[in-house]
């Protein structure tokens, strides 16, 4: 079996890679119907457990959905379209924040001019520009455009806001094509198997803290953010995870201690930034980032699918080109 799949070529094992995941997901799905049918209790803890299940598993359908396409066209179409899924994510963040009219030319510049170079840059492999682009120049841009608005109604709070959205659905979710460009000596057309092990072993996290949380309820650890967190069984899902992702170091470019160690610091930053996700949606008063816009996105709740994505991408990829002097 191992001959068999090391005589395929990087195009052929990542084409059967997806025909596994789309399979696995499937079996996936189809158990979860037939348990829900057996299973009907009323009762409300319920009710939202099965839902934050169902929910986890729809994340799971889209990543993979998107990555298929997005290795399916190449890699240009492939970042191209993480930028579209970029814009959608930052409308609905922006929708649910409360604008001036002050900000109006902030908005265009975040949308129309920070967002298309900031996936130019990821294209063009200028990844030292990728890393500095948003965090250092954008942040001087955005209040200065803003102040010659001549509004100073909560200034700071108004671009915060901004800011904030730009840094999560922009800068964080660039990182994710940004991997398909990294060039590994003796791993040329197998990029789309590191974009899989990120988005697994960050998905697996999340799937066995909602599994660990509902066998072991235990007492949450930030319960006016989560009701869910609680430190005993996010710590037993980072450690689950980075196994997992050892295990999966045959399909990296990495040993198996190093795809462990890069698994855990994709998990960490990815469960943490899920968590304060939920925080900006309790300060926003809503249950899901699309709960508002349905009908001005036409994503309904993309946020929601990606937010992990969001916070571990850009650790996970600056650690692996750091660890690898790429």
């Amino acid at each position: 079996m191992n001959d068999f799949l090391r005589n395929l070529s990087p195009s052929h094992q990542v084409g059967l890679l997806f025909v596994f995941v789309f399979g696995l997901l499937t079996v996936i799905s189809v158990t979860a119907f037939v348990m829900s049918l057996k299973d009907r209790r009323e009762d409300d803890l319920h009710t939202q457990r099965l839902r934050e299940f169902n929910s986890l598993l729809s994340t799971s359908w889209a990543m993979s959905a998107v990555f298929w396409i997005g290795w399916a066209l190449g890699e240009t179409v492939a970042t191209v379209l993480f930028g579209l899924v970029a814009f959608f994510a930052l409308r609905e963040f922006i929708t649910l924040s409360p604008t001036r009219q002050g900000d109006h030319r902030s908005l265009v510049l975040a949308f129309f001019v920070v967002l298309p170079m900031q996936f130019s840059l990821v294209i063009t492999r200028h990844f030292d520009l990728v890393t500095v682009f948003i965090p250092v120049y954008v942040f001087l841009a955005i209040p200065v455009v803003s102040a010659l608005a001549d509004d100073p109604y909560r200034f700071l709070e108004r671009n915060a806001k901004l800011q904030w959205g730009i840094m999560v659905c922009v800068y964080g979710i660039s990182h994710v094509p940004a991997l398909l460009l990294l060039k590994f000596p003796d791993y040329i057309g197998k990029n789309a198997f590191l974009v899989f092990f990120l988005v697994f072993v960050v998905q697996s996290c999340m799937i066995v803290q909602h599994l660990v949380n509902k066998r072991w309820a235990r007492k949450p650890s930030a319960p006016h953010v989560s009701q869910s967190f609680n430190w005993v069984g996010w710590a037993i899902a980072v450690v689950i995870a980075s196994l997992v992702g050892g295990v999966m170091a045959g399909l990296t470019p990495f040993k198996p201690a190093q795809a462990v160690a890069m698994a855990f610091i994709a998990c960490v930053a990815g469960s943490l930034g899920h968590l304060v996700m939920k925080a900006l949606k309790r300060d926003r008063g809503i249950t899901n980032w699309g709960s508002e816009v349905r009908s001005v996105t036409g994503a309904t709740g993309l946020l929601d699918r990606v937010d992990a994505l969001c916070f571990a991408a850009p650790v996970f990829f600056h650690s692996v080109r750091w660890y690898f002097g790429l």
